[in-house]
């Protein structure tokens, strides 16, 4: 089971988080009346979804057996106009037909940052 665990003392605004026995640090930028001691929490949130796009498309790959040598996901996050949205950017290197780009571009449509929503929701 997933799980962590966040503690938040006096230093504007550095959050010690426990992820299932990692260590992480959380803060805002300076601009934001934090000292950046680590990453803000959307970058985090960024970060976990790239993370599971990525190990998803790689236990898919694996498991067909492709040639898949290396993928990244860039992500970024866009509030505008009342409206939340993540865009998401795939990289493949390997010898990959377009089928299989295409069917890995479908799996990753169905991870968790595939989040367009209203505020308020």
């Amino acid at each position: 089971m997933a799980h962590a665990h966040a503690t938040i003392g006096t230093a504007h605004y550095a959050v010690r988080i426990d992820a299932n026995g990692h260590a992480l640090t959380a803060d805002e930028p300076a601009g934001n009346g934090g000292a950046d001691a680590g990453p803000a929490p959307y970058d985090l949130l960024l970060a976990s979804l790239a993370a599971c796009t990525a190990i998803t498309l790689r236990m898919y790959a694996d498991r067909k057996e492709w040639d898949l040598k290396s993928l990244s996901v860039d992500l970024r996050y866009f509030r505008e106009e009342g409206a939340e949205r993540i865009e998401r950017k795939l990289s493949f290197e390997g010898e990959l037909d377009g089928k299989q780009r295409a069917r890995l571009a479908d799996i990753a449509e169905r991870t968790p940052e595939s989040w367009p929503r209203e505020s308020g929701q």
